[in-house]
């Protein structure tokens, strides 16, 4: 473990002191952070007539920046997605190269009757600014399309001034006029201020109280060194004074738990008591182990009258002001962040709004039959080829055949039922936990080259299985070193048997186990192989956090984006549970 540094441990004691005095109550709740487990990075939120509304990163997934929708605080509905169709930016996700491009962080807002969610889309030569309205958070159809503005850096923040006119502030911490009708940004842009010297400040975010203007960002990097700096001014377009206590939120040089904690937004109850949302990951100083990401933690802000706002320091058990009562009481037809997944894919049902892809996914790639989920597999595989210009085909940039949902918590099991008749060496389908395609781990069903199957013909299935015409096999791909692939030849009992039910668990913090069974006879499992979470933390996707789903791929056959026919997969009964989760390194809750 790191220990604090002299400074560091002098600025902990000042704001723990400060934010104990000003938050202690006889009345103070008791909660857990993360209260946004899982995937979910620069959180920016707001309240309305007693709702609490927030949005997060996604970077290439789709559909992308989440709106969650809360009573308390405390359980978060995923009512839509702001970025929800293709036809909202034609053609730009399937442009997209980086594993860690996409949308980065959006400032949610509401004015006058409608949301504004703004955020920038990242790709190799540009940023594409986007802002999406909707006056009914509730339904993905009700997000516009997007406002098109172009901004030479990303974070953007949306700011109302008292005279009406509306600005953008940007990474580096610069601001503009924008027309929300055209786009059209003032030029050239004013340059706010420098932060307090560390490096990347972004992450901006206005607030008018009391006279001033309060202008929040991050700093350090969204690492090790990452806190929430502050400064204010009489005038929007500065100068603007640094608080002297600054960074007024940061876990760097201390042996949290959570660790990265930056990049901030703050709001208030319907009681006017203020609060705070910001990224954290937990991790530990080791910063190793971290498969879920940047997760969102929420912490009791005191902001009195002319003074600067004190933000209680971000730790797995808070207490805070009094949380409003509880209740699951929101609309909309999505789930609670938190809840566990029970989807049988009956025909007609629609795909769970929390179930996610990378990339928009190819038309027809993914439709719920009579059968259960049918996946079109895709000619690349988890990993394909995400860097090369020779093989574009198969980087993954066209549609990747992998659905999955965020893993929420740090024990849980994971597991599906395959329903998988290959025709063609090579088909395969199966799950995995996925990072990103540089960063996965998978337990696919597949038929190994030199065999044949039939669908129909059991007497056939049962005498290619002596030659192992079907396997299960264990493949990883990540940060350190990857275990070696591992083949099974599925059991030749297991073939006339039905569905094969393919799991993944995490029964402690570190490790994965992925194993199989009949779905008839569950008592059968095997444990096809084990793999750290090391695997998928950091590395090529230190911005986002661990999916688990389902895949369906023919590894590279076929032409263009085609695979031969024959190897679509069927999905049923997808069953997904948290066990626990870790709030200290030794706290389970």
């Amino acid at each position: 473990m790191k220990l604090l540094s002299s400074s560091s441990a002098s600025l902990a004691l000042l704001v723990s002191a400060a934010s104990s005095k000003a938050l202690a109550r006889p009345d103070n709740s008791t909660y857990y952070n993360p209260v946004l487990p899982g995937w979910h990075s620069d959180p920016s939120c707001t309240q309305v007539d007693g709702t609490f509304f927030c949005a997060t990163s996604t970077f290439v997934s789709f559909p992308g920046l989440p709106i969650y929708a809360s009573r308390d605080l405390v359980h978060w509905k995923l009512v839509s997605h702001a970025w929800n169709r293709e036809s909202q930016l034609p053609g730009v996700s399937w442009n997209t190269t980086g594993q860690q491009q996409g949308m980065y962080a959006p400032t949610l807002r509401y004015r006058d009757g409608e949301f504004y969610v703004i955020c920038e889309y990242l790709v190799t030569d540009d940023n594409i600014g986007v802002v999406f309205r909707s006056k009914d958070p509730f339904r993905d159809e009700a997000w516009s399309d997007p406002v098109i503005f172009h901004a030479g850096t990303i974070d953007p923040d949306l700011f109302w001034d008292d005279d009406g006119k509306v600005y953008v502030a940007t990474q580096s911490i610069i601001l503009q006029e924008i027309d929300l009708e055209t786009g059209e940004l003032s030029q050239p842009p004013i340059s706010l201020w420098n932060g307090t010297g560390g490096v990347w400040p972004e992450g901006p975010h206005l607030y008018k109280k009391d006279g001033w203007y309060y202008l929040m960002i991050a700093e350090g990097g969204t690492e090790l060194d990452h806190s929430i700096t502050i400064a204010r001014s009489r005038r929007l377009t500065g100068p603007y004074e640094a608080y002297e206590r600054n960074p007024i939120l940061t876990n760097r040089g201390t042996d949290e738990y959570f660790q990265t904690v930056g990049h901030g937004d703050l709001f208030q109850d319907a009681d006017g008591h203020w609060w705070g949302m910001s990224l954290a990951t937990r991790s530990g100083p080791d910063w190793e182990i971290y498969p879920m990401g940047r997760e969102a933690v929420l912490f009791p802000v005191t902001w009195d009258e002319g003074e600067w706002p004190v933000l209680q320091p971000v730790r797995g058990r808070m207490s805070g002001w009094t949380l409003p009562q509880a209740s699951r009481d929101v609309p909309g037809d999505g789930p609670f962040n938190s809840d566990p997944d029970v989807y049988d894919f009956e025909a007609g049902t629609a795909i769970p709004r929390n179930l996610v892809y990378w990339r928009v996914p190819r038309e027809g790639a993914f439709t719920v039959t009579a059968d259960g989920l049918q996946i079109v597999p895709s000619r690349n595989n988890l990993t394909g080829t995400p860097f090369s210009e020779t093989t574009p085909e198969l980087s993954g940039q066209q549609g990747l055949s992998f659905i999955g949902r965020r893993q929420t918590d740090t024990l849980f099991t994971f597991s599906v039922d395959l329903t998988f008749h290959p025709q063609e060496a090579g088909q395969e389908a199966g799950v995995a936990v996925f990072l990103t395609q540089a960063n996965h781990i998978d337990l696919g069903v597949v038929l190994l080259p030199g065999s044949s199957s039939s669908s129909c013909a059991s007497r056939r299935k049962r005498e290619t299985a002596e030659t192992q015409q079907l396997a299960l096999r264990f493949r990883a791909e990540g940060t350190g070193g990857p275990p070696e692939p591992k083949t099974v030849a599925v059991p030749t009992d297991w073939l006339d048997a039905g569905p094969i039910r393919l799991s993944i668990e995490a029964a402690n913090a570190t490790h994965y186990s992925l194993a199989a069974a009949p779905a008839a006879d569950p008592a059968a499992r095997i444990i096809v192989g084990t793999a750290s979470a090391g695997l998928v933390s950091g590395g090529n996707g230190s911005f986002v956090g661990s999916l688990v789903g389902a895949y369906a791929t023919c590894n590279g056959a076929g032409t263009r984006t085609e695979c031969p026919e024959g190897g679509n997969a069927y999905f049923n009964r997808w069953r997904y549970s948290g066990l626990g989760q870790y709030v200290s390194e030794t706290e389970i809750v």
